[in-house]
């Protein structure tokens, strides 16, 4: 058990005018030692909060006074202060068993906790969960969460989990439902083991035991170089197109029976498929964009509407492992060097940017499953200087090649053969404050980067840039 050590304090706020500074370790909050950044909150929106305070060795009592509900303004190291409840499944799919050696401990962590799958979208398979989980849940509401399925057929769940609990683990799910919990599905489908038949009878399943489900987001096997696991391999193309026929064919059963489609497969699956998306409205307001449903068609919205709110992504599941807490638990003010040097944090990255020259030629960097994407888009703007530069994953091999995994080391030996001069566009999903995963950051590339929002707006923005 840690305690939260404030490593931000916004000027102005209650916190910085009763005295607290970046650094500080806070022990107890009215008596009680949070557990996490959820409990802080709530324990910190009260209009007088009691502190105890360890700083320089020496303990500090005092108390924060402001107004019913005003934020705290502080922003605290993690998202968790005691043990990340670790999972206990081994999936043979889990890419935490297909990391490469050498990268940094904490990637390796492999978690099913439900606090991170509200902070953060981890999705959780509930086989550590408890009734004591499930009365905070219902109590703090804390809604939505994340729930791998897999499998509802419970011999085949727990196959795939390598796991018997993972066989009843979904009466937790029940319960959520039960409570009017917000929660959202997924199942990443193996060839061989839940696709097919396997998958069709887990959809029906869905309908008949899990109707109140907000979504079941269908996504693919990633199987990395480092796999070991006889059983995982790619899909096919006719198994890919099985698997999107599948979800077509129930998407229009939920409609009719309840009025949504509940069901979509992940843009990895079309391209796999080699079908074209499905229309814009047919994902009903993106609601699991992260993902990778519908990432295709919101970006080509944004790109062609830059006015029009980003939908915007993050950086995936390995956000919450080094980062901060997640939106909407970090005080107003975040990311200030000065803050992050006195709390002894790393700074933030700032990535090395060419001033954009006119008529520099512009390479737009992407993952080798985001090339067909950009591809159509950037043909539409009025220039013949622009190009896509595919940036295939040597570093995760395999089929690894969505955007959010790009690492330094890949993009060095590309960009190594491009030439100098050149604009080079880089989305920032693949960078977690201002690292790549393999811990190289922006400013070690051979050629400097513009590292811009992932959406098609900041995309068009800076194709047009220094025309």
């Amino acid at each position: 058990m840690s305690s939260p050590r404030v490593v931000a304090v916004e000027p102005g706020s209650p916190a910085a005018r009763a005295g607290l500074r970046a650094g500080d370790e806070i022990r107890a909050i009215d008596g009680e030692v949070p557990r996490d950044v959820i409990r802080w909150q709530l324990l910190t929106d009260e209009p007088e909060v009691r502190l105890s305070i360890d700083r320089d060795e020496e303990r500090i009592e005092t108390v924060v006074h402001k107004n019913d509900g005003e934020p705290l303004g502080v922003e605290v190291h993690a998202a968790v202060f005691d043990k990340v409840q670790t999972c206990d499944n081994h999936c043979e799919f889990c890419f935490i068993h297909q990391l490469p050696k050498g990268m940094r401990r904490s990637l390796y962590l492999k978690d099913d906790d439900y606090r991170l799958s509200f902070l953060y979208g981890n999705f959780t398979t509930l086989t550590r969960f408890t009734e004591l989980d499930l009365e905070r849940v219902i109590t703090e509401r804390l809604s939505p969460l994340h729930v791998s399925i897999h499998a509802t057929d419970p011999e085949i769940r727990a196959d795939i989990l390598h796991n018997r609990r993972g066989a009843v683990s979904l009466r937790w799910l029940r319960a959520l439902l039960d409570a009017d919990i917000e929660v959202h599905g997924q199942v990443v489908v193996c060839p061989g083991l839940n696709d097919a038949d396997v998958l069709d009878d887990t959809l029906a399943g869905v309908l008949e035991r899990f109707p109140e489900l907000s979504t079941v987001c269908i996504v693919p096997l990633g199987v990395s170089q480092f796999n070991t696991a006889e059983r995982m391999r790619p899909h096919t193309l006719d198994e890919a197109v099985r698997v999107v026929e599948i979800v077509e064919e129930w998407q229009e059963t939920f409609l009719a029976a309840l009025g949504r489609r509940i069901v979509f497969a992940a843009d990895e699956y079309y391209l796999l498929a080699e079908r074209p998306f499905p229309p814009a409205e047919v994902y009903e307001d993106f609601p699991m964009h992260e993902d990778g449903i519908g990432m295709a068609r919101t970006l080509e919205a944004e790109f062609h509407d830059p006015t029009a709110e980003p939908v915007g992504t993050q950086a995936g599941f390995f956000a919450w492992v080094d980062g901060a807490p997640a939106e909407g638990y970090r005080a107003p003010r975040i990311d200030s060097p000065a803050l992050a040097v006195a709390a002894g944090e790393p700074v933030p990255a700032s990535p090395v940017v060419l001033k954009p020259r006119k008529s520099a030629p512009v390479g737009v960097l992407t993952g080798t499953l985001g090339a067909p994407i950009l591809a159509p888009l950037v043909a539409e703007i009025d220039r013949d200087d622009v190009r896509v530069i595919p940036v295939p994953n040597d570093y995760f091999g395999g089929n690894i090649g969505v955007s959010g995994l790009m690492v330094g080391e890949d993009l060095a030996r590309v960009l190594a053969g491009e030439p100098e001069g050149h604009r080079y566009v880089l989305p920032d999903v693949c960078l977690s404050r201002g690292v790549f995963l393999d811990g190289t950051r922006p400013e070690d590339l051979p050629r400097p980067v513009e590292v811009i929002p992932t959406d098609g707006a900041a995309l068009r923005r800076a194709l047009e840039a220094g025309r």
